[in-house]
């Protein structure tokens, strides 16, 4: 991809490691305590900016400022006047995409040709969600009670919503939490990965450039374990949503018994990527590599598992090792570069001891497997992509989620053995199929437990197609109209005419 503008330059304007507020109730404030924290570039480690370390006290002051918003000013737009404001907003994402883009990129290390990329999914969003806006309605119901009586259903706000999200994808997980909750009449309290905060402040300042309300929409920075958790129990918040890891998805559940609030989990994965031996090779390799390699492997829908017709394995596995050596690693702002950092040192930390265990249970390293170094290397979380041949469904690299450039190849001999190995794992995110033969394709995407089945392509999200997980991978629905009904109350009126 070829970009027009200094994305560098633009970095070192919008980041030089000052301080960055949070956002609540329509003002940029500091946190109660003034605690604050570093956010980093993860390809260099260099500061990018300060923000403050949001406490219990800062969430209540949020969540309040919902609430008056909700009660207040937000209740009186019509669906009209809703459409017309994220419409407004779409506009000014246009406008500032590229901003947006580079931001991403600084904060969480994605190649900037990738998140250039998602303008369509992510302004589409907007103006999906500004469709919907004046679409949701009730239904007028026939009863059996004797008399005149009338019923009818009304979809009403479910009220306050908090909104947790991940790093790995700031502005479009942003915008999928808030553009159905201010479709939908909702106000949002958003809690932004400590590890990348950033995108999240701009994109307040842009919903404040639009006119959004005072209190409609809230940032607050912090620790998941700080301000995450108090936003999950509060007692005035009618609704979680959460995108992130099963482990934390399962805390967050359980904070919400306190008062029964509605949850929606996104959580991990552990994809099968099932390669028949009628595929099209040249077509499935790049595909199914990039399935894990798009953002070095830490995406939730990650085809970490490859399993490979036998009569095709050896000559497939071979191919997908040569396309990951030919990838270029460095800085997200580099547009020649494929694959940018992880994270932080912590989840470099965590994939080189997955990359241990492989070996030290009896994986065969194939490509890749090492820490880079030399020149930016040094000061980044670089890992090469990576692949393991030999790999046993037992082992942890095959079972455990890893949220790194590893694959793990497996050969199969017949279709019901690979839907069964497939089939056994806690996770039901997404899965991946190939093959040449469109009546294999539907046998096989019925009989796979995942939320999203691909044949013959990957990653594809669209605003108007539901996206969610079975079983450890979460439950609710993004994207689609069922997207909508996960922020609104379904009321009952029964009126007597005679």
């Amino acid at each position: 991809m070829t970009i027009n503008f200094d994305a560098r330059k633009m970095a070192t304007e919008l980041y030089d490691g000052s301080f960055r507020p949070m956002f609540i109730g329509g003002h940029w404030v500091a946190s109660v305590s003034g605690e604050i924290s570093e956010t980093y570039d993860p390809a260099t480690g260099a500061v990018l900016a300060t923000v403050p370390q949001a406490s219990a006290t800062d969430v209540d002051h949020a969540v309040a400022a919902a609430r008056r918003a909700f009660e207040g000013p937000w209740s009186k737009f019509s669906p009209y006047e809703r459409q017309t404001l994220l419409l407004k907003i779409a506009d000014l994402f246009e406008s500032n995409w590229e901003r947006l883009c580079v931001s991403d990129t600084l904060n969480m290390g994605m190649p900037i040709t990738r998140t250039l990329a998602n303008r369509r999914r992510v302004i589409g969003m907007l103006r999906y969600y500004a469709g919907m806006a004046t679409s949701l309605h009730g239904e007028v119901i026939d009863n059996s009670i004797p008399g005149e009586i009338v019923t009818f259903t009304r979809k009403e706000p479910i009220g306050v919503v908090g909104a947790i999200i991940p790093w790995n994808a700031p502005t479009a997980a942003s915008i999928w939490k808030i553009a159905p909750a201010l479709a939908t009449g909702c106000t949002v309290v958003l809690k932004p990965s400590e590890d990348a905060p950033l995108t999240p402040l701009l994109i307040a300042k842009l919903m404040q450039d639009a006119g959004v309300p005072d209190g409609v929409v809230n940032i607050v920075t912090g620790k998941g374990s700080v301000a995450g958790a108090r936003l999950a129990e509060h007692p005035d918040v009618n609704k979680i949503v959460f995108t992130g890891s099963t482990a934390t998805g399962q805390a967050i559940a359980r904070a919400g018994v306190g008062n029964l609030k509605r949850v929606s989990l996104e959580l991990g994965g552990k994809s099968p990527v099932i390669v028949c031996k009628d595929a099209d090779i040249e077509r499935a390799v790049p595909v199914a590599a990039m399935s894990v390699f798009a953002h070095s492997g830490q995406i939730c829908i990650a085809g970490s598992r490859l399993f490979v017709a036998r009569e095709i394995h050896d000559e497939f596995v071979a191919k997908v090792a040569a396309f990951a050596k030919n990838l270029r690693i460095g800085h997200g702002l580099d547009t020649d570069t494929d694959l940018g950092p992880l994270i932080s040192p912590r989840q470099a930390k965590i994939v080189e001891g997955f990359i241990a265990s492989g070996q030290s249970e009896g994986a065969e390293l194939i490509t890749g497997g090492s820490r880079l170094s030399g020149g930016l290397y040094d000061k980044g979380n670089f890992i090469a992509p990576t692949i393991f041949g030999g790999v046993k469904d037992e082992m942890r690299i095959a079972r455990e989620e890893i949220f790194g450039p590893v694959i793990s190849a497996m050969p199969f001999d017949t279709i019901d053995e690979v839907v069964e190995r497939a089939n056994a794992t806690p996770y039901g995110l997404a899965a991946g199929i190939f093959t040449q033969n469109l009546g294999q394709a539907h046998k096989l995407s019925r009989r796979i437990k995942a939320g999203s089945v691909w044949v013959n392509m990957y990653h594809a999200i669209d605003p108007a197609v539901p996206f969610g997980g079975m079983k450890m991978s979460g439950y609710g629905r993004e994207g689609g109209t069922e997207h909508l009904h996960e922020y609104l109350e379904t009321k009952a009126i029964w009126i007597q005419t005679d």
